[in-house]
């Protein structure tokens, strides 16, 4: 068996990659910052291009101590309020040391509702408290099936580190084609949201 060298492994050589290879890449859609908002609604974008949405959020900042949630839409937004169930589970920590803890929430998940979902909880109002993570929507145009999501989220509450895991599913066949965040209680006092599609 012969064997095949490259004679330049240098990866500064590449300059192209072939079309057959796939991209994989995360395609910025729009991005929304908050500033003592009720809410952040994408209405707009949420179709049949990508089989997998992703929304990044960043240092959400509540104006009250609350959780952020979300809900989906079948009608562009003109309302929300699509079936739910779901499952949340997590982890925390506090900056003493004391206290760690992992755990299932039953507060934190649904059972065929229409309630908005929590992503992550009990963001306090201090200057430097907030929370970050991600929200997957997996192929939310399908006809066929529910519509499944998978968050991850890291946020700090009043000097506990909580880590978020919430994964569930949309007991709907029609599309999903827009998402609306908020918090519990108040209003998104700060922070971004990007909603990307995957290539």
């Amino acid at each position: 068996m012969a064997l095949n060298f490259a004679n330049n492994n240098s990866l500064s050589a590449i300059t192209a990659i072939p079309a057959s290879i796939s991209g994989g890449g995360l395609n910025l859609i729009s991005t929304q910052t908050a500033s003592s908002s009720a809410n952040l609604s994408f209405t707009s974008g949420i179709n049949s291009t990508y089989k997998e949405y992703i929304f990044k959020f960043y240092n959400i900042h509540p104006s009250a101590t609350s959780n952020l949630t979300f809900q989906g839409s079948t009608n562009n937004g003109s309302s929300y309020g699509v079936t739910i169930t779901s499952s949340f589970f997590q982890a925390e920590h506090s900056e003493a040391g004391t206290n760690p803890a992992l755990g299932y929430q039953t507060s934190s998940d649904l059972a065929q509702s229409t309630a908005f979902q929590r992503i992550f909880s009990s963001v306090s109002t201090n200057a430097d408290d907030s929370g970050s993570g991600t929200l997957h929507l997996f192929e939310p145009s399908s006809d066929t099936f529910v519509k499944h999501f998978i968050s991850t989220s890291s946020n700090v509450a009043s000097a506990y580190e909580q880590n978020s895991y919430m994964a569930g599913y949309f007991n709907s066949t029609s599309a999903i084609n827009a998402i609306q965040f908020k918090m519990s209680s108040g209003n998104i006092d700060s922070g971004v949201i990007k909603l990307y599609g995957v290539s």
